[in-house]
């Protein structure tokens, strides 16, 4: 069972029937970002009163989703009932929403007067400023270009993705698909005595990018932007 299980509800047909879930996988169920519910739920029981642990009747069951299977009904008291939080839950999972907003704004995204990212701090205190509404029940990506119209006014963003160059000595090779696992390479060539690679990556992840490439070889590399 989850730690943090709380209760989804759904009254219909003169009836209640309730289920424990996980919170934050069960807001993705309803957005669609998980579509099989028996990954959301706590519990392998349809309760009439998940409090009072009494299960609900199957002939209710029956009567109203007419069948017995808890993935399917879960799934229908998650998407069409209520899921109830505490207070402390949901400040938290706006908390979550807003540090994943801000990271991928800042991943993605360029100041176009210093040609270097933005720092988390300067894209948190835009979306303070400019006072753009953040929802737990939404995604981060339901809510990014919300954000993104709020704060442009008051922080300089351009989103692009730059190529890099680089030359890499052989004997460093066997750890670049490694070092650059989540990096679309583009190109990848072997001399004798090196490799050429070039790779696109978010504008916002350059510098992190060539930290990698750097602590690889040790510092024996030769890196380029190219535009």
């Amino acid at each position: 069972m989850y730690p943090e299980a709380v209760t989804a509800r759904l009254k219909i047909q003169g009836e209640n029937f309730e289920i424990l879930v996980d919170p934050d996988l069960a807001f993705k169920y309803k957005q669609d970002e998980i579509t099989d519910a028996t990954e959301v739920i706590a519990s392998e029981f349809i309760f009439k009163d998940a409090k009072k642990a009494e299960k609900a009747a199957t002939s209710n069951l029956q009567k109203v989703f007419k069948t017995e299977d808890v993935g399917f009904i879960a799934g229908e008291i998650i998407k069409k009932g209520e899921i109830e939080l505490t207070t402390a839950q949901k400040r938290n999972m706006l908390e979550e929403r807003k540090r994943q907003i801000i990271e991928y704004i800042v991943r993605n995204s360029m100041n176009p007067q210093t040609n270097a990212p933005n720092p988390p701090a300067r894209i948190e205190a835009a979306i303070e400023q400019a006072r753009a509404e953040i929802k737990f029940e939404k995604t981060a990506e339901q809510q990014i270009e919300g954000v993104l119209k709020k704060i442009r006014e008051f922080v300089p963003i351009r989103f692009e993705k730059v190529k890099i160059a680089a030359k890499i000595p052989f004997q460093y090779a066997g750890g670049i698909h490694y070092t650059l696992k989540d990096i679309k390479i583009l190109k990848e060539e072997y001399t004798s005595d090196s490799v050429l690679i070039m790779v696109e990556v978010p504008a916002g992840i350059q510098t992190e990018v060539l930290g990698k490439l750097s602590a690889l070889t040790k510092g024996d590399v030769e890196t380029k932007i190219l535009k």
